[in-house]
């Protein structure tokens, strides 16, 4: 079950549901494939579970050239934005990493900004770097 909160300040939190333990499992084991099959086996995660940022974000970090990796994290953003909205989130307030089911929408935010970068979106690496500190004033860009 999600939690959508009020923090002293006002401003709401989310936390979204765990994923389910079978997918967090498939993700960690297709990881720990051998470099030549890991893309494959995060794409046949992703294709059991195509609503799971937590999947596309391993699938975006396993991608073999820019292009394939911001493809990848750019559908889990948009299946992030779905999740959120599913669970009570707005449009604004909090979702931090400190709490890991935030974890894969936010590394799919995270993945974006860099592959945005990556391909010369200089406007949408912004965009996505003041987003992530909205949503997570104690941002790091070392959180993936």
């Amino acid at each position: 079950m999600s939690e959508v909160r009020l923090i002293p300040s006002g401003i709401p939190e989310t936390i979204l549901p765990d994923e389910p333990a079978a997918l967090t499992e498939a993700i960690t084991a297709a990881q720990q494939r051998a470099d030549d099959e890991r893309r494959d086996a995060l794409a046949s995660v992703v294709a059991r579970a195509p609503r799971s940022s937590a999947a596309w974000a391993a699938l975006g970090s396993a991608g073999r050239d820019p292009i394939e990796r911001y493809a990848a994290y750019r559908v889990g953003y948009h299946r992030g934005l779905d999740s959120l909205r599913a669970n009570g989130w707005r449009g604004s307030g909090y979702l931090r990493w400190r709490h890991p089911s935030n974890r894969g929408v936010l590394a799919c935010f995270a993945g974006l900004m860099r592959s945005a970068d990556e391909i010369g979106e200089t406007d949408e690496v912004e965009r996505l770097a003041t987003f992530l500190r909205q949503l997570d004033p104690e941002w790091s860009d070392d959180n993936r």
